[in-house]
């Protein structure tokens, strides 16, 4: 299996998130169950399966987290130069069609969030544009179709989410 790669805050957040899991969450919910399971009938007892249903959920994120963690690869963006549109570059677009500037950041998928800029390198966008240098033209295929960007600047922004 090929390695996912993460910058260090990605990889943070989500071992933060792994851990309040097994250290808050877990137990909080073991606890919510024996007093459910302490009012009796389990057959009707509806905060029983809501607690069971919520402990299913803890847990199949937990697994889903670990599997994540072991199969990524941090690499820090500000350790290289940004001549060219890269992993944890920023980027500066021009849409020639409209003359719209958009700025994005290239991070892993698990840490994209397109709202704020983010974008996954496995995105048709990402994937458009790496390797390219200040300067080019790129043809992008968006929802609405094809459009036309000139890369304004390429650079380095410390990535917080």
């Amino acid at each position: 299996m090929q390695k996912e790669p993460m910058t260090e805050y990605g990889y943070k957040k989500l071992c933060e998130e792994l851990k309040n899991l097994k250290e808050v969450e877990r137990p909080h919910i073991v606890k919510e169950i024996d007093i459910a399971r302490s009012h009796g009938d389990l057959k009707e007892n509806a905060e029983y399966h809501a607690a069971r249903e919520k402990q299913s959920f803890i847990e199949s994120r937990i697994a889903e987290l670990s599997s994540i963690l072991a199969n990524i690869q941090i690499i820090n963006p500000a350790t290289y130069a940004h001549n060219s549109v890269s992993f944890g570059s920023t980027i500066s677009l021009l849409n020639l069609e409209n003359d719209i500037k958009v700025k994005y950041t290239i991070v892993g998928s698990y840490e994209s969030n397109p709202e704020r800029g983010y974008i996954s390198f496995h995105s048709p966008i990402a994937k458009s544009i790496i390797g390219k240098k200040i300067g080019d033209e790129v043809s992008i295929k968006l929802p609405k179709g094809e459009s036309e960007f000139e890369i304004l600047d390429i650079s380095y922004e410390e990535i917080v989410f």
